[in-house]
């Protein structure tokens, strides 16, 4: 038997990398290449092919040619061992669970080629019915478990299969009370099921007439894990490699076998099925390692039925994917759809449904309103959990926080403090959501503005006497200012009303000398005078700004609902707008 040693020995490592990773000479006995284990445009994934070790410079992931297979392929390490060992033409000894499981391989073959064999008849003539070609049936290993009680256990005995082994696959099931064993799969369409390395692990039955139970699956053993499985999966990892460097890796999730059959039939080979159980954090990881980039979950459910599957989800899913629920126009599954000819219904379905982020930050605004500071504080700490994401991988946590300070109306930098403030949940105040809003930092500039027109008042006459001003005691002093040669006029004007408080705050702001002397007190108030008269100039640049940008936002959300006859309007306005901030923007930088 050969060891872990010899199988390293026979293998290069740039090779076996190289099935995953394209690799170029990067110096002396050493090749890089776009690391696996995260995403990146330039390469810092190293291989020294002297040594038989890899390093990324950028995820830090590191380790030798067996840890490479496990980690890139999902395998334990007796898995990574013994597929390398049979790259190598090494024969190494495996381990009790490992031989455990192998047997389990093995006897579920024999099991196979069993109901392979009695596939013609009533199950072929149903499975042809309902619109499978031959060459689908056989490749996805179609066959059926016939009527009786022992006909698989009595094949097994010539086979020197024990009844131990046949019970330890699921194959066979125990009478407790008298001990007798029989057949658990009898009278059913059979559906060989295997992990995405292509082993067989199991089946699942579904019966020819209205009986229960409609479905079987093999129950939990060694190799038979239904929350780490997705059926077709072997074959859509295919589909991954296939789409992943066009950013099309997407995997839809169907409810049924036949689904998944089927879809693959007419060309749609993302799909696969979970085994009765909803997508596990085990999924996803399995999907991630895959290449898979974004989830669509296709049930023959209603909005209510969709939004309930979303609810559901688990977050881990929502982190690590873009994920979308959607069903079939006509209201069909996707095989009866696809065998009443609606390929391009299932396409069209593929290319909508409802967003898990944009459900999730709905969902909270509808539980908790939008009209008071409790129901923006409500609605922030139910998105939390998925928004504290800060990974800038993590596509739909900031696309979560996007639409928070839309929806809420709150500066995305104030946001991202109140995230990363290890007392965020004893923090959010109605002053600190108050500090957080836009219109606050609106009104900041306006205040900014009326602190430079305070140093001079004579700037006022730079304002085009258009601006829609959001603070009230800024609105009333910018009305009251016109014509004021100096800022004790204006003051005059306030004299015992509330903005004078303000007016002398900002007055002091706005012409703080600091220690100064008197013989420098000239030439400061000039500097200061010169200096406000290009702040002026700023700040109504940054107002302008801000203004076109809510107006480009506002377009966003009416083209998304208005008629297509419209909607090229729309977005010549929005064209507009945003080639006027970019000149907004050069006008600025020219004027620094």
């Amino acid at each position: 038997m050969g060891t872990k040693e010899d199988v390293r020995s026979r293998l290069n490592i740039a090779e076996v990398v190289g099935e995953h990773v394209r690799l170029t000479p990067a110096g002396k006995g050493r090749m890089k290449g776009l690391c696996p284990f995260h995403k990146e445009k330039s390469p810092s994934f190293q291989v020294d092919t002297e040594q038989g070790y890899y390093y990324c410079f950028g995820c830090k992931a590191s380790g030798d040619i067996f840890s490479f297979v496990q980690q890139t392929e999902n395998l334990s390490f007796g898995d990574a061992l013994r597929k390398l060992a049979e790259k190598a033409g090494v024969q190494v000894e495996a381990k009790y669970g490992e031989k455990s499981s192998r047997d389990l391989y093995d006897v579920n073959a024999f099991a196979l080629a069993y109901f392979r064999e009695h596939l013609a008849g009533p199950a072929l003539d149903y499975l042809r019915r309902r619109g499978l070609s031959d060459e689908t049936i056989a490749s996805f290993e179609l066959g059926y478990a016939p009527e009786g009680w022992d006909g698989l256990l009595k094949l097994a005995r010539t086979k020197g299969f024990s009844e131990k082994q046949l019970l330890e696959a699921g194959l066979l099931i125990e009478n407790p009370e008298n001990g007798r064993v029989y057949d658990r799969f009898r009278g059913r369409v059979m559906f060989p099921i295997r992990d995405h390395l292509g082993r067989l692990v199991g089946f699942g039955g579904r019966v020819l007439d209205d009986s229960k139970p409609k479905y079987l699956n093999t129950p939990e053993t060694e190799a038979f894990k239904k929350g780490e499985l997705l059926y077709g999966l072997d074959k859509a990892r295919t589909h991954f490699k296939e789409n992943g460097k066009e950013n099309r890796a997407e995997i839809v999730v169907v409810e049924g076998y036949m689904d998944v059959i089927t879809m693959h039939q007419h060309g749609f080979t993302g799909a696969v099925a979970s085994l009765g159980t909803a997508l596990t954090a085990d999924h996803a990881t399995l999907l991630e390692r895959l290449g898979a980039q974004s989830i669509v979950l296709m049930f023959d459910h209603d909005e209510a039925g969709l939004k309930a599957t979303l609810s559901g989800l688990e977050q881990v899913l929502g982190a690590k994917f873009r994920v979308r629920a959607t069903s079939v126009p006509s209201g069909k599954d996707p095989a009866d759809a696809l065998l009443a000819g609606d390929d391009e219904g299932i396409r069209t379905a593929l290319d909508v449904g409802l967003d898990e982020v944009q459900f999730r930050v709905q969902a909270a605004v509808d539980a908790h309103g939008l009209d008071t500071q409790e129901g923006k504080r409500r609605v922030l700490m139910q998105l939390l959990p998925r928004m504290q994401n800060l990974d800038p991988l993590d596509d739909g946590a900031e696309r979560m926080r996007s639409l928070a300070c839309e929806l809420l109306g709150i500066q995305p930098r104030a946001l991202l403090e109140w995230i990363g403030s290890k007392a965020k949940r004893r923090i959010l105040t109605d002053t600190h959501l108050a500090g957080m809003s836009t219109a606050r930092a609106e009104e900041e500039n306006e205040l900014k503005l009326l602190r430079q027109l305070l140093v001079d008042p004579t700037l006022l006459a730079k304002l085009d006497g258009s601006t829609p001003w959001r603070n009230e005691a800024v609105r009333k002093v910018m009305l009251a200012a016109r014509g004021a040669q100096s800022p004790d006029d204006i003051l005059e004007v306030f004299r015992g009303q509330p903005e004078e408080a303000l007016l002398i705050r900002l007055m002091f702001e706005g012409k703080d000398s600091g220690t100064l002397s008197r013989a420098h007190s000239q030439q400061f108030d000039q500097k200061v005078s010169a200096y406000a008269a290009a702040a002026v100039d700023d700040i109504q640049v940054t107002m302008s700004i801000d203004s076109m940008r809510s107006e480009v936002d506002l377009l966003k959300k009416q083209v998304v609902s208005a008629a297509p006859a419209e909607q090229l309007g729309i977005l010549k306005q929005i064209q507009e707008l945003q080639r006027a901030i970019e000149a907004e923007k050069r006008g600025r930088r020219g004027m620094a």
